[in-house]
């Protein structure tokens, strides 16, 4: 079993209200949306029609995924469209493809976890993917998908050491290894709002067609960029602990409710079986 598959009901969206918006990004709560690119998902933090300085942008995306984060951004706070800083869940290349780009174009702090910081500052290149696992062609292909730092310059800052969030007061960081060794989850109690980055994802990442139809299902983090999967279980078990209302994940539809909570449970139970690829470089066996 490497599956559990969730009932398109659990997905936590407004199809009527998005498509009445321009900014092509999908609603969430009134200050939370995220946009699709391609095969990850960037997300919006602030109030519609904000203005410059006022929202923040979580996560940048693919190469190439610029002007949809821009069009998006003015779209949806108006002005410019410049953020007050960018927050980072990690930095594999399909979450910092436009991150060099628009922290200099906009002038503004980038944050993330500190352990992070050598792949965000050009000091030290991710381990290559296993691309042995999962089956599909994304996992067949990431040999291809770059490794190497992006550099960010005297833009890059930790988060603070007390959890907040730069910029968004109601949210707290939640470090949740395994994926990436400084990754982390942004969590808002008040409406149990989860944005979990890849620690776990809704749709089977390591297939194309999957990527790109979105079919929810719950899975652990992509297997083929993954290379501590014990760390990614307690994540996980970390994750559901929370009992979050809604995850917004970095690939696959956003998900709510009772059914996506119970499904977030199995995976946490039953972790290595559903999660854990066999025969990856990095998971030769689990404890």
């Amino acid at each position: 079993m490497n599956q559990i598959p969730l009932p398109r009901s659990a997905e936590a969206e407004n199809h009527q209200a998005d498509k009445a918006r321009d900014d092509g990004t999908r609603e969430i709560a009134p200050d939370v949306a995220y946009r699709q690119l391609a095969i990850v998902n960037v997300v919006f933090y602030g109030q519609a029609n904000a203005g410059d300085g006022n929202w923040v942008l979580i996560d940048a995306g693919v190469f190439g995924s610029g002007p949809a984060i821009r069009d998006a951004a003015r779209a949806r706070f108006g002005q410019n469209g410049r953020p007050a800083c960018i927050v980072l869940t990690h930095g594999h290349f399909d979450h910092i493809g436009v991150l060099e780009t628009l922290s200099d174009e906009w002038d503004v702090p980038v944050y993330a976890h500190p352990i992070e910081h050598p792949y965000l500052n050009g000091t030290q290149s991710y381990p290559p993917p296993a691309p042995e696992v999962g089956g599909g062609l994304l996992a067949r292909l990431s040999p291809l998908f770059p490794t190497s730092p992006v550099d960010v310059g005297t833009r890059l800052h930790e988060l603070p050491a007390d959890h907040t969030v730069p910029f968004m007061p109601d949210f707290r960081w939640i470090h949740t290894p395994g994926h990436a060794p400084g990754h982390v989850s942004l969590w808002r109690e008040r409406d149990r709002l989860l944005i979990a980055g890849d620690a776990i994802v809704t749709t089977a990442q390591e297939s194309v067609y999957a990527a790109v139809s979105q079919e929810p299902e719950m899975h652990g983090p992509p297997m083929y960029f993954t290379p501590d999967w014990s760390a990614a279980r307690e994540s996980v078990r970390a994750i559901s602990a929370l009992s979050p209302e809604t995850v917004i994940t970095g690939h696959g539809a956003a998900m709510h409710g009772g059914e996506m909570r119970a499904a977030l449970t199995q995976l946490a139970r039953d972790f290595d079986t559903i999660a854990v690829p066999k025969g990856s470089r990095y998971a030769p066996s689990m404890d």
